[in-house]
């Protein structure tokens, strides 16, 4: 939907890089789906990253085609998000398909889950963690070579 994990992410990752001071890298996020096309983030994401320093402006918008040739990664936060940019992907596509939650997290950790439907902002505060380990990681890991 692109209002709970993807803007966390979006947001972590330019702040990682930013203070990396890794300049150049376009940073985005997209839903899988049309939902939520054109609103903002979920106000509990919003406050999540507010409690840290951080401000999104994200608009929703869904993933397309040229998405997957304009993009060297495109990251899913769960099985079923990985499995469905799988099926999205032009056969031609140059953008690598990776899960968030394999670099830096521990196996049974790397599923970043969706808190859209629990209540309070406990969720946002646990994917925003694992968000912040995850990118440092990706950084480090892939920019940084």
């Amino acid at each position: 939907g692109n209002i709970c994990r993807s803007p966390i992410a979006e947001v972590v990752m330019v702040d990682v890089l930013a203070k990396a001071k890794v300049d150049g890298v376009v940073v985005d996020s997209a839903a899988l789906g049309s939902w939520h096309v054109g609103n903002r983030a979920d106000p509990r994401a919003l406050s999540t990253l507010q409690n840290h320093g951080l401000k999104s402006t994200h608009i929703v918008r869904q993933i397309t085609k040229n998405d997957f040739n304009e993009f060297d990664y495109i990251f899913g936060m769960d099985e079923e998000n990985m499995s469905e940019l799988r099926r999205l992907a032009p056969k031609a596509s140059t953008a690598e398909l990776l899960m968030l939650g394999d670099f830096g997290l521990a196996k049974e950790n790397r599923i970043i889950e969706d808190p859209y439907y629990q209540r309070g902002a406990e969720g946002f505060e646990t994917a925003y963690q694992q968000c912040v380990v995850a990118c440092q990681a990706f950084l480090k890991q892939r920019l940084q070579k």
